[in-house]
């Protein structure tokens, strides 16, 4: 069991892919005050999110580091694909596949994991299940039509 238990999130998209939705939930992590990690599950997956963040809004953008960059402890949004955490984040994103481990000493911890894919699909209730064994709170999120978020469970 992780020497702390966790506010674990379950974000199920549906209808947005993961470009499309992480990006407002960063300016919303930082809108509280709140550093942010998030872990991808490769490599290429956080490259492209390096890129993405940069450049997804013609009004806007999330600053970020990834490893490499100089003085990531500076960083609002820091990106990776290990468990470090070198900004003392409060939050954290597992996206593309990342096995959330030791959620514990996070404000809240978050999956968020595309339901049109079933290897995804089974992956995050395998997660769900090893989580809720390990006395985590947990809480699954999903998309609406609109592309809202709908409390589950």
């Amino acid at each position: 069991m992780s020497a702390a238990l966790a506010d674990v999130w379950f974000y199920h998209l549906t209808r947005q892919p993961l470009e499309r939705v992480l990006p407002p939930l960063l300016e919303k992590s930082i809108e509280r005050g709140w550093r942010a990690v998030v872990q991808a599950g490769s490599e290429e997956k956080m490259r492209a999110l390096d890129d993405h963040l940069w450049t997804y809004s013609e009004e806007s953008f999330v600053a970020h580091a990834t490893p490499g960059d100089g003085n990531p402890a500076a960083q609002s949004v820091y990106l990776t694909t290990s468990g470090e955490n070198p900004n003392g984040s409060r939050i954290r994103f597992f996206v593309d596949g990342a096995q959330v481990e030791a959620p514990g000493g996070y404000d809240r911890t978050i999956l968020i994991f595309d339901g049109n894919d079933e290897d995804r699909l089974d992956a995050a209730r395998a997660q769900w299940k090893r989580l809720k064994g390990e006395g985590h709170t947990l809480q699954y999120w999903q998309q609406t039509d609109s592309g809202g978020w709908e409390k589950k469970a």
